[in-house]
């Protein structure tokens, strides 16, 4: 689904997403998942209110992670739990949010699908679905 769009496009959905939500306006089912995602972590708040041009300062400063990547990540593991694919995901996921809480679930996920995904794109392959639930069944 993101594909095709450039990085400020990407970028420019979250900002409108967390700016229609406060403005109580109404908003796409993306746009929706975006805006609960924002919620959720206070520490981007400031930097997807403020203009565009600061944001891509603050980004290419190196000082912070890339917020963008982070709920990107978010949605890919809400997506992957959804669909259960991998197959056992969402088991693992229920396990981990059993134990951890749903946000703190998806944050150790990240440490798993962060090094994969790198793979893939350093190798130019598809990531490695199994070596993800390996990782995931050790958390």
């Amino acid at each position: 689904m993101f594909d095709d769009m450039g990085r400020e496009r990407l970028r420019g959905l979250y900002v409108t997403a967390w700016r229609k939500y406060q403005a109580g306006e109404s908003l796409e089912p993306l746009e929706q998942q975006i805006a609960q995602l924002v919620a959720v972590h206070p520490e981007y708040h400031g930097l997807l209110e403020g203009d565009a041009e600061a944001l891509r300062e603050e980004l290419s400063s190196g000082d912070v992670h890339n917020p963008f990547l982070h709920m990107g990540m978010h949605l890919a593991i809400r997506d992957q739990v959804g669909m259960d694919r991998p197959a056992g995901i969402a088991a693992i996921y229920q396990a981990l949010v059993r134990r951890l809480g749903d946000l703190e679930a998806e944050h150790a996920m990240m440490e798993c699908l962060g090094p994969v995904l790198w793979e893939a794109g350093r190798s130019g392959r598809m990531p490695d679905e199994m070596a993800y639930l390996e990782c995931l069944k050790k958390l």
